[in-house]
């Protein structure tokens, strides 16, 4: 995540513009909008192919709809469609609702009200250091995990208390890893000896600049700096944790701090967040961590509650992306540009894989009061400002939607690649990107020079083979 302190500049990527990786994960060309089909009576209740994010729009919407009748719902990556849960009962016009709305829809047993009792159940009788449960609409059931430091009387009581549930309510699996927040020392942002990733740039309620970070991170430590042992930057003005989340809001100590809406990939790319968004169960996301840099995977389970040995976490997001300490507080984001949520913890790493959990970005904006983006500050204009996309990108070279961004003369693409910044065009493991060091190269739509840092910091070369950025470390 870009956070430096940086001139203003104008915003070089159309909002949601994805660069061209070659590493852990490749953001991949974004699905077409939604579509109404045609306009004969069966294509009007056929439905709709959509893009995640629309797709959770109109989950929320429908949840409105149908009331009680709504049982959750999840996106369907291979055939790009909303799956809606139903309690439909004797009403078949809730089906007929959901279906005219444009999802594709499936008749249940469990209400969300009888998933809720479920989850109360097991908070009641087993709250244990290392458990976690998350509602999954794909199975209609409570998914209980298990890590590896529950055994003997500890797995009885899970277990019973999940049989209890029946089998019908609620599934149980082992983890081989162990749950535990993703913080430690090292280098990224800093604060008392502790190591975290800045997760999302945003503007406090007050208009001052600020960032959000996990709420495990600030109460680590009050003040952080962008390097280690370094002069402070910024410090917590809120944090929570554990309880009802996991989030911090962090300021800026400069109000003059310019902190564009952009997560930093790697490589000196960067991609522009437009909005937040919330989660969707089956919806791909990517994941960046200053240790671990750029993953992908998908979004498993939502309203988890996670028992840390610091305490009990809920209203989690439940995915099967890989994080290791030190990408604690890092972006979760979409291909095509909305911030979904910060980096909790979880079991596992990037190696053997495992759970990670993430704190819903919605969540946490409307708990600090703070908004997405800082205002005119370089990436934080909307995805309709005129400027995102078409402004110059410094030294008088355009960056227009589509254009090459970073790709000099006679600097490597791989294999005859264009190393430009157009959507959905890869960039294969290894691959150069824009292979001259930051000397005034414009670099992901930013002009690099006079010592300013980029990505990396300054002098870094902008070349880093792309196949390299999952496993460096990004401040």
């Amino acid at each position: 995540m870009s956070h430096k302190r940086i001139p203003k500049r104008k915003a070089a990527f159309a909002a949601g513009t994805v660069v061209a990786l070659g590493a852990a994960a490749i953001l991949l060309p974004n699905a077409n909008a939604s579509q109404d089909g045609s306009s004969n009576d069966a294509a009007a209740i056929a439905p709709k192919t959509l893009k995640a994010t629309d797709a959770s729009d109109l989950a929320s919407q429908l949840e409105e709809l149908l009331g009680d009748a709504f049982a959750g719902s999840y996106y369907d990556s291979d055939s790009q469609q909303l799956v809606v849960n139903v309690i439909s009962g004797d009403n078949n016009n809730v089906v007929v609702q959901a279906k005219k709305a444009g999802a594709k829809v499936r008749e249940v047993d469990n209400s969300l009200t009888e998933l809720a009792a479920g989850a109360k159940t097991l908070k009641e009788e087993a709250t244990i250091p290392g458990t976690s449960w998350a509602v999954d609409p794909r199975t209609n059931k409570i998914l209980v995990t298990a890590d590896s430091t529950v055994t003997g009387d500890k797995w009885n009581t899970i277990e019973s208390t999940v049989k209890n549930l029946g089998s019908d309510m609620a599934t149980i699996k082992k983890s081989a890893g162990t749950f535990k927040t993703f913080v430690s020392g090292g280098d990224a942002i800093f604060g008392g000896g502790a190591r975290c990733s800045l997760g999302f740039n945003v503007t406090a309620a007050d208009g001052s600049p600020a960032f959000l970070t996990a709420g495990h991170c600030g109460v680590a430590a009050e003040q952080w700096s962008d390097t280690q042992d370094g002069q402070p930057i910024a410090t917590v003005d809120q944090a929570t944790f554990p309880g009802d989340g996991d989030f911090a809001l962090v300021k800026y100590d400069d109000p003059a701090t310019q902190a564009p809406s952009e997560v930093n990939v790697g490589g000196g790319q960067t991609v522009a967040i437009s909005q937040a968004a919330d989660a969707e169960v089956g919806a791909q996301v990517f994941r960046m961590g200053s240790t671990t840099g750029l993953a992908d995977g998908q979004v498993l389970g939502l309203d988890a509650t996670v028992n840390y040995p610091e305490g009990t976490v809920t209203g989690l997001i439940q995915t099967d992306v890989c994080a290791e300490p030190g990408d604690s507080g890092g972006s979760l984001f979409t291909q095509d540009g909305s911030a979904i949520g910060l980096t909790s913890g979880g079991s596992g790493d990037c190696t053997a894989g495992g759970e990670t959990f993430f704190q819903p970005v919605t969540t946490a904006l409307q708990a600090v009061g703070a908004t997405l983006g800082a205002g005119d500050a370089a990436g934080g204009a909307g995805a309709g400002d005129d400027q995102a996309g078409g402004e110059e990108a410094g030294a008088g070279d355009e960056a227009g939607a589509g254009g090459d961004v970073g790709a000099g003369a006679g600097e490597e693409a791989g294999a005859g690649g264009d190393a430009s910044a157009s959507p959905g065009e890869e960039v294969g493991a290894g691959q150069e990107v824009g292979g001259e060091e930051a000397g005034g190269d414009v670099i992901g739509g930013e002009e690099a020079g006079n010592g300013q840092e980029t990505g990396n910091g300054a002098g870094d070369a902008a070349g880093d083979a792309a196949g390299d950025a999952a496993g460096q470390t990004h401040n």
